[in-house]
């Protein structure tokens, strides 16, 4: 797992002057997709395209495989597979669907490896590609949420390298020193505060999916803009950073930081703070991961901090969004806390943007979930534990949708 200084310098595949890297991208139709395809584009001599896969997006898919030529393309939604056939014929492009085409995509030889398949669903892709070895830019939460301690036994067991996406994850990254993690004294995750920032609870109760989807920053999917307008993304990234970075879950802290410039900052002992800045823009933390451990141009907006003129930072309300405290308790119980919340908090997002339940009773749900499930304090012991969990936790979460359902 890559985490330290050592680590990085004694990876020659990963130095993108040094030659042509094999590159795999597991959700390549979504946002995160779509951004790495960009900086791939205007870097085509130094990357060769192993695979492409999407949910069901065929049609993006077609369009980005006719354009990079990637030597295989999956869908995992097997209803698009003759739509796939069709708009690849003739171009030598392997294709293939259903999910355990998605698997064996992310089991192929690949120096780098974006999992960006979002939910429980990019779980076995993400452990596919760390189990072959790659060097796996991490963009999934759930991977290290559902299953941190399996999946991190795999990554160590594997020798693959794990590198940060998510911009919070990826700036303490950049300014963590890893080898002395008793000099640090607090990570803290910022936050945008979403779209519901300054509303009233009276107000969120009857936001509509379109007011909590349009986040006032990031260019994000529905399920994570929504994750974002409740703080859960915030609450899911505490637990991820549990994992990544084990300085202690009390030494991890959330800030509210609108401006989303300060994308996140260590705090050592001796009383200095090393903070990440940028724009928002995620092309930014996926070339510091496609060139690791050097860095590469990217086409982002520059920071001009006297024309933004002031950065503003405040305490997250706990009472107007307890999803972050839900998402705290879970990792503090540990075991199956953490997966049971994930699963019912995918549930309970899905139902709020089918018009099933109000915005207010996405962490209603989850926190039920969480306070009728047996056995939290056991940790599942492999995969399939993992899935069954997530799978009891999904059912007991659309219980609760339909007896609070409209």
């Amino acid at each position: 797992m890559a985490l330290t200084a050592e680590a990085q310098s004694d990876s020659p595949t990963e130095v993108i002057a040094a030659g042509t890297k094999a590159v795999t991208i597991l959700g390549s139709t979504g946002s995160i997709g779509c951004s790495t395809l960009d900086l791939i584009g205007r870097n085509r001599s130094h990357f060769d395209l192993v695979a492409l896969t999407a949910h069901r997006n065929v049609r993006t898919l077609i369009e980005q495989a006719r354009e990079y030529r990637p030597r295989l393309a999956v869908v995992a939604d097997p209803a698009g597979y003759p739509e796939l056939k069709a708009g690849l014929a003739g171009t030598g492009i392997e294709i293939a669907a259903g999910a355990e085409a998605v698997i064996a995509a992310a089991s192929q030889p690949a120096d780098w490896v974006m999992a960006a398949i979002v939910g429980a669903a990019g779980l076995a892709p993400t452990l596919a590609a760390v189990k072959q070895g790659a060097c796996v830019a991490l963009a999934n939460k759930e991977c290290l949420v559902s299953a941190g301690p399996l999946f991190l036994k795999e990554v160590n067991g594997s020798g693959a390298t794990l590198l940060p996406v998510d911009s919070e994850h990826n700036a303490i990254f950049q300014v963590l020193d890893a080898n002395r993690l008793e000099s640090v004294e607090r990570i803290v995750l910022t936050a945008s505060g979403g779209p519901f920032r300054t509303w009233n609870a009276a107000e969120m109760a009857v936001a509509t999916p379109a007011q909590a989807v349009a986040h006032p920053r990031w260019d994000m999917g529905a399920k994570i803009s929504v994750d974002s307008a409740t703080l859960m993304n915030k609450g899911l990234e505490l637990i991820e950073a549990h994992y990544l970075f084990p300085v202690g879950e009390e030494r991890l802290d959330v800030v509210i930081h609108p401006e989303s410039i300060v994308h996140s900052m260590v705090a050592y002992i001796d009383g200095s703070v090393l903070a990440q800045l940028g724009m928002p823009d995620m092309r930014t933390p996926i070339a510091y991961t496609l060139a690791w451990p050097r860095r590469m141009a990217a086409p982002t907006a520059r920071l001009d901090l006297a024309q933004i003129g002031q950065l503003t930072f405040e305490a997250p309300d706990l009472k107007r969004f307890p999803a972050l405290t839900l998402a705290r308790e879970a990792l503090r119980t540990a075991g199956g806390a953490p997966t049971v919340l994930n699963a019912a908090n995918e549930v309970a997002v899905a139902a709020f943007l089918a018009g099933r339940i109000g915005f207010s009773e996405i962490v209603t749900v989850t926190a039920a979930v969480l306070g009728h499930t047996e056995a939290l304090g056991t940790a599942p012991a492999d995969l399939a534990g993992v899935y069954e969990l997530d799978r009891i936790a999904r059912i007991r979460a659309e219980e609760m949708v339909q007896k609070s359902g409209r």
